[in-house]
This record gives structure tokens, sequence and C-alpha cells, in this order.
């Protein structure tokens, strides 16, 4: 029933709208890593094997047959599971699924989407725990999303799968859990390259990248209390990104916090402080800062990894250093 909501998981929010696209679209399939174990598993009562496929664990290889199955006219998604295996699959969604439309003149389209997961603040140590979307934000006709709530992860999965370009979707397994209402609605789209203003403010602007929303508005609320009002928007699309929105914001507060849970050099948080020095340096009273992750190797240790990360006291900190 539309305008109706139900509580749903982070994860729950993603296999809905997994489901909901597969019963719309014939040609949506699903194929990947360990597909049956995180979460899928109810897919399997629903669909046979012609649209959901347990893959062996060879990254460039299921990819690559998406990227093909994308050419043939179906549009795959590809699971990939833990995002640092997508280095292993770089080739496929680099150099071929973001350039053929553009090298064909518009003659081939690759709607691919492809799934990954942040698997850090876990012990998973330095091989599974990167963060690596600032990669592939640079990657011209690859569109980059990362939401971080259940209606979110549901909207921009069903946008992806709908869009003719292909699209990395950047999940977040701290997020898994989290619960959220979720529009009751097999049309429900969350727009990609649209920011999301979670919590207006006057005072400083707070831009929140994936999975860093709850460390911002925990921040947001501390501060409130002290009397100070931060607008924190949610990022959710990294490429095409959602400039209007931040340089409006930044126009009313005249100061910025970014905070990214990537490493600092190289990050979507650099960008983003580019792209408001660039265009609205006039509106800055005080100096960008930006609380990301230090650019060292994560370790197996968890009570030493879990303080490389944003928090709400580091991003509470940055703001009052610009107060």
């Amino acid at each position: 029933m539309r305008n109706s909501t139900q509580k749903l998981t982070y994860l729950q929010a993603i296999i809905e709208a997994q489901r909901e696209e597969m019963r719309r679209d014939e040609r949506v399939i699903l194929m990947g890593e360990d597909i049956a174990v995180y979460g899928a598993q109810t897919l399997f009562d629903e669909f046979d094997e012609s649209r959901l496929r347990n893959t062996p664990i060879s990254e460039n290889s299921f990819t690559g047959v998406g990227v093909g199955a994308a050419l043939t006219g179906l549009r795959p998604v590809v699971d990939l599971t833990i995002a640092s295996f997508v280095y292993l699959a770089s080739d496929q969604i680099i150099n071929q699924a973001a350039k053929l439309r553009f090298m064909t003149g518009g003659q081939l389209k690759v709607p691919l989407v492809v799934r990954t997961n942040t698997f850090y603040n876990n012990s998973t140590a330095a091989q599974h725990a990167d963060r690596p979307y600032p990669l592939f934000m640079n990657v011209p006709g690859l569109k980059v999303v990362a939401p971080a709530t259940a209606a979110d992860a549901k909207g921009l999965l069903k946008s992806a799968i709908r869009d003719d370009d292909p699209v990395i979707v950047f999940e977040d397994m701290n997020l898994w859990a989290k619960k959220g209402e979720v529009p009751v609605d097999d049309e429900f789209l969350v727009p990609i390259g649209k920011a999301d203003i979670k919590r207006p403010g006057s005072d400083v602007t707070i831009v929140s990248i994936a999975g860093c929303l709850i460390a911002a508005l925990a921040a947001a609320e501390t501060l409130s209390q002290e009397g100070i009002e931060a607008e924190v928007i949610d990022l959710r699309t990294i490429a095409p990104m959602d400039r209007e929105t931040i340089l409006g914001s930044v126009a009313r507060t005249g100061r910025l916090v970014i905070v990214d849970n990537s490493h600092k050099v190289g990050s979507v948080a650099s960008e983003i402080a580019a792209v408001v020095v660039e265009e609205a340096f006039e509106s800055l009273r005080k100096p960008i800062r930006r609380v990301a992750t230090p650019s060292v190797q994560i370790p197996y240790n968890l009570n030493l990894e879990k303080q490389l990360y944003p928090n709400k006291d580091r991003v509470a900190e940055a703001v009052r250093s610009l107060l």
C-alpha cells in the first residue's frame, strides 16, 4: 500500500528491493558469491537458478559474466559480498562496463549493478576491511552510491537496477541490523545523484558519506545540547555528486565538516572540500575540516581498529573547532 511504511533492517530492505525488481522485470538476475549466506536465502524459495546463481570465488570472472549478460539485454546484479574483493573485478567494472557505451557511440548499454559491502570495524584485518568507494568516484561512466539508511538502501538499489548505466552500490555491513521505516511501495525509488538533508541546522554543515551518518547525527544531537545547530547532509550518491545541496547548505552556514570512513588521502571528503573551495570559497567563514580514517593499514585487533574511524566525539570536536 502506497504511503505506508514497515520497519525493516538495512539488510532486509536490500533483499526487499532485489525481490521487488525481480518480480517486476524478468530480465533482472542475481549472481555472486555467498548470496545464499548473506541474507538472500528467501529469494531461492521464489526464483530458480535461471534468475539466481551462486558463483565460484572468482570475482573477475563472474563480474565479466555480468557485463556480458548486460550487453545481451539482461539486468544483472553482481554481488561481490566484500568491498575489498572489488579490486579483483576492477578490470571488468572500469575497463569494460564503464567504457563500452562511450566506445560504441551509445550503440551498447551496460545496465549492470555491482553490489558490495564494506566489511570494516569487525576484525576482518587489512585484506578485507577497505572502504574503496573513492577509487570508483574517478571512473567516468560509472555511478557510485552508498546508502546509510534502510529506506535509502531499498530506494537506491531499485533505482540502480532500473538504470541503463553501470552502478556500483557500496553497502555497509555495520548497518545490516539497523532498523528504519521503509515505504511499502513497489515503485519507491530514491533518485541517483541526489543528497538528502537528514537534519536541518544553521551553524555548520556536516556532510556524511556512506556509513558515517550515525556518527554525524549523534554528534549533531550532542552539539545541539550546547546550542550549536548542525545541518547533516547524507551524500547518498558519490558519483554523480549532488553539488547543489552541499553548496546551498554551506552558503547558509558558512562552515563545513566532512565525515568519511575511507582513508583521508584521495577521499570523497577531499573532493567535496575541493568543490566547495572552488565554487563557494566566499561563503566559508572558517577552514574546512575533514574527519576521516588515517592512511594506514587496518589492524586485526579490534581495539586498535575502532580508533581509526570517525566517531561522534571526533565529529563534534571538529565542529567545535570552527566556532
